[in-house]
């Protein structure tokens, strides 16, 4: 297993994985599956100022991880939001965790001190949505710090979203 940065050679690999979490899962909230240029867009204007890494096995890319401003304002500029996609079938093999681990590496290294995760919730789980999001982040050190309820609406069920947060 390596990690390494994303290259806009990725895009279509890691657009892969990210349009079954948009076609048939509400952890994304997008409705959607942005184009190939779209994607390869977020990943060169993500890469400008935060990382973006991919996990491969054997030549694969299995999953990938980048951080974004948590907000468009100077005083937090030591804050990020992360976000973490894995192939559906990748599922418990650390991949998530070896990405994490070098993903707080690196934003340490830039100042970076506050994570913040940004997780769809199910009112109750279903075949859309479970909390393992929210338990994989707890996992890794992250604590809830915020609900919303019912803030999105995907295949035709309202969901409610939280935010959770590390220091690092």
């Amino acid at each position: 297993m390596i990690v390494r940065s994303a290259t806009k050679a990725d895009a279509a690999r890691l657009l892969e994985i990210y349009a079954y979490y948009v076609e048939h899962t509400a952890i994304s909230f997008e409705l959607v599956v942005p184009s190939l240029s779209e994607f390869e867009g977020r990943i060169e204007h993500t890469l400008e100022k935060y990382p973006y890494l991919v996990v491969e096995e054997d030549g694969k890319i299995m999953g990938y991880s980048y951080a974004n401003p948590f907000k468009n304002r100077a005083a937090y500029d030591h804050c990020v939001e992360v976000t973490i996609y894995m192939d559906k079938d990748a599922k418990g093999r650390g991949y998530g965790k070896a990405l994490y681990a070098r993903l707080e590496e690196e934003l340490r290294a830039r100042g970076i001190r506050n994570l913040y995760a940004c997780i769809g919730d199910p009112i109750e789980e279903d075949e859309y949505l479970t909390k393992d999001s929210e338990h994989f982040h707890q996992h890794m050190g992250y604590v809830k710090v915020g609900d919303f309820h019912k803030c999105g609406r995907k295949f035709d069920r309202w969901y409610n979203m939280i935010w959770m947060e590390k220091f690092v």
